[in-house]
């Protein structure tokens, strides 16, 4: 897992290395600086336009001083577009922009409209821009002459962002008022949450994490609570098949769904189970049945009790057009009792909006995997809300439910159910996945992972993962737009082979 830090925790980082570790702050910018420069090199490559290097005054224009004096020693038309006052850069950005402006670096100033209007054009049209307007310290939305600052370099052709893109809140990744969307960001020391979770991701381009002497260690010890899953993680947490396995060591998930009208989303859960290694799958559903051959089936009459159906079972999976009848809530309340490791998902959530503490109560291990609208009506909010602040909708879920929560959407997150509420983001999935029945085959896949004895915490990660990347892989052949969930089952198994290969 990489760790991801907040801005407080950031902040704790850049202390403890200049006051504990002893590295001076005026070197950490310089290093900064230096990324930045060579990220852009590289960028460019046998080009050596123009670079137009926006600055703030804060230590974020400090180290856009010093990748333009950087460029400028490697040949490149390197100019600082300050855009505040000269009396407002301080510290040890004040150090580097009187190091800049000794060696013979050129500022032009953008602090007034008048001084905007005249240099806009020089700015939109460079090879590069290099946004060092403001960094992960940004609370406030932008606005004014800021904000038409911003939308300059919106219409640059391609920019380069130093730590964060500018306009982005670092611990939600929401747009203040107006953001910079960019190619590439370069930030310092350790990723940030807006910068690979939703919505900033889409603003941050190809990421990369510069290395500017803060101690790895010092980065494990102060990042805690949030992480991005990485391969490596999940092909460890991966079951190992065995020479002697048999169908009943690989677990066998009970999936209770796809009643009248909503047929399709039990068959693709319990096809996502088999394709993601359980042993054995049953679907259960109310009246005539439809399966795919491998899935043996139960008929449910509305009343019918669902206990006799629990023996044997590794895990459940309950929701996926599981619809709103008297009937789907009793249900749900029995597999909430049955102590069976269970995954709950679409109408089984919505039965239990009106009472989600009742997850909290559960007999066994419990996965929810609500999508926005779902997590809104479990946490009686909205779903602007939710979107608003991902992590925390996620924390406030699991710390509702004791349950793992998967919030589902773009950059998914996983939040652990026990107290320290640990969130990791999946860094993988797209556009490809925006398809009805893509949660149906998530949760079948969880659910074959439960049955073969991961943890709830460990299924939902590992879920989550090869089922972004089996739409990924999917999106290659054909599409964003072009990917039905009934392709999805068996793109996992493949996901699954090729983590396995990593081992």
């Amino acid at each position: 897992m990489r760790p991801v830090v907040t801005t407080a925790e950031m902040r704790e980082l850049d202390r403890a290395t200049i006051d504990d570790v002893g590295l001076p702050a005026v070197t950490l910018m310089e290093t900064a600086g230096r990324a930045v420069a060579d990220a852009a090199l590289r960028m460019l490559g046998s080009e050596r336009g123009h670079v137009a290097v926006v600055c703030g005054p804060g230590n974020n224009g400090g180290d856009g001083f010093v990748a333009a004096r950087v460029l400028r020693d490697h040949g490149v038309d390197a100019v600082v577009y300050l855009a505040a006052p000269r009396d407002a850069v301080v510290g040890d950005a004040r150090t580097h922009l009187e190091i800049l402006e000794r060696a013979g670096g050129i500022v032009r100033m953008l602090a007034k409209p008048e001084e905007l209007a005249a240099l806009d054009a020089r700015v939109i049209d460079a090879a590069l821009v290099i946004d060092a307007l403001f960094g992960v310290g940004l609370t406030r939305p932008i606005e004014g002459h800021l904000a038409e600052v911003v939308t300059m370099m919106l219409m640059a052709e391609r920019v380069l962002a130093v730590d964060i893109p500018s306009g982005l809140d670092a611990d939600t990744g929401r747009t203040l008022g107006t953001a910079v969307i960019a190619e590439r960001t370069v930030t310092m020391g350790a990723l940030k949450i807006a910068l690979v979770s939703a919505p900033g991701f889409a603003r941050c381009g190809e990421i990369e994490v510069a290395d500017i002497g803060i101690p790895a260690a010092l980065i494990a010890s102060t990042s805690v609570g949030v992480s991005v899953v990485e391969a490596a993680d999940i092909a460890r947490s991966l079951p190992h098949p065995q020479a002697l396995d048999h169908k009943g060591r690989r677990g066998h998930v009970l999936v209770v769904g796809g009643s009248p009208g909503m047929r399709g989303a039990g068959r693709l859960a319990a096809a996502a189970a088999l394709r993601a290694g359980a042993g054995l799958c049953t679907l259960a559903t109310e009246g005539n049945l439809d399966a795919p051959d491998s899935v043996m089936t139960r008929s449910l009459a509305p009343a019918a009790k669902l206990s006799g159906l629990f023996t044997g079972k590794a895990a459940v999976v309950i929701g996926p057009g599981l619809g709103h009848t008297p009937s789907a809530a009793a249900w749900v309340a029995e597999v909430l009792a049955a102590g069976v490791p269970a995954v709950l998902d679409a109408d089984a959530l919505n039965v239990l909006a009106a009472d989600p503490a009742a997850i909290a109560r559960a007999a066994g291990p419990i996965v929810v995997t609500p999508h926005p609208g779902e997590a809104s009506r479990l946490l009686g909010v909205t779903p602007a809300e939710i979107e608003a602040d991902r992590i925390a909708a996620a924390r406030a879920l699991a710390a509702r439910t004791r349950a793992v929560v998967v919030l589902k959407g773009a950059r998914t997150l996983v939040c652990d159910g026990a107290g320290d509420a640990l969130c990791s983001i999946n860094p993988t999935g797209g556009p490809a996945l925006a398809t009805g029945g893509s949660g149906d085959v998530l949760a079948g896949t969880i659910g074959a992972l439960l049955a073969q004895g991961l943890s709830a915490v460990d299924a939902a990660r590992a879920g989550a993962f090869v089922h972004g990347a089996a739409g990924d892989a999917l999106a290659q052949s054909h599409g964003d737009r072009g990917v039905v969930s009934s392709d999805l089952p068996e793109a996992i198994a493949a996901a699954i082979r090729s983590l396995a290969r990593r081992r």
